[in-house]
């Protein structure tokens, strides 16, 4: 079964067609890069399967399943924007993580906070953007969900430690599960991809395993992308 199913999904906002009659499948096990320059559509797709919108005309499946209260218990979202109480403290997101999810793995967090030196008695508000990022993100990966969406997860992080944040959190991820990417840091990401989705105004312009599509091109997926979207 295919983790994440579009049929003819289209959504529009007043005159705007933010998708346009999208088909695709995802296959379970794989990490997946949706790629797009702003107003591309990604954001669009992604609160589609997170059952934050609803599609005007097509169908959206998550496991099998239509996007509601059953796929959110398996789905781990990290959002483009904070969702975090500034005013609470990091034991405080721990212990509210471990309460509202059954698959919260509160000693992988533990750790994954120590390796990145980030203090639990610290409140939200007086981290700096880069460790408040690093912190939604070991708390998306330390749930053990089926479907990890990733809404640039990593944009205010310090260019030289996105390699070992990468290496860190991806290290004790189920492999079983899916991995859903979206960033403009593609350089920073491409070498965990094994595939990649180019959406260019509401359209996949690209969907394609990324090995076979960087040996046939003989370039990067960040300068195949560039090429592509180059004004």
């Amino acid at each position: 079964m295919n983790i994440i199913e579009l049929q003819r999904v289209s959504k529009s906002f007043g005159p705007i067609k933010a998708l346009e009659q999208i088909n695709l499948s995802l296959e379970s096990g794989r990490i997946i890069g949706l790629l797009g320059t702003n107003g591309s559509g990604k954001s669009t797709m992604i609160k589609l399967i997170n059952d934050l919108l609803v599609p005007d005309q097509g169908i959206v499946k998550v496991n099998g399943q239509k996007p509601g209260i059953e796929t959110k218990k398996i789905v781990s979202y990290l959002p483009e924007r904070s969702y975090l109480d500034p005013n609470m403290k990091v034991v405080e997101i721990l212990r509210y993580f471990q309460d509202f999810y059954k698959d919260f793995d509160i000693q992988k967090a533990q750790d994954l906070l120590k390796e990145f030196t980030i203090p639990v008695d610290r409140r939200i508000k007086t981290l700096s953007k880069g460790t408040r990022e690093k912190l939604q993100l070991i708390l998306v990966m330390s749930r053990k969900a089926k479907l990890y969406i990733l809404d640039e997860p990593m944009a205010g992080v310090d260019p030289a430690a996105r390699d070992h944040i990468l290496d860190t959190i991806l290290s004790g991820y189920d492999e079983g599960s899916t991995i859903l990417i979206s960033t403009h840091l593609i350089a920073d990401v491409e070498r965990v991809l094994d595939e990649v989705i180019f959406l260019d105004h509401g359209r996949i312009t690209r969907h394609e395993q990324a090995d076979p599509l960087r040996m046939r091109e003989g370039k990067s997926i960040d300068q195949i992308f560039r090429e592509d979207f180059r004004c």
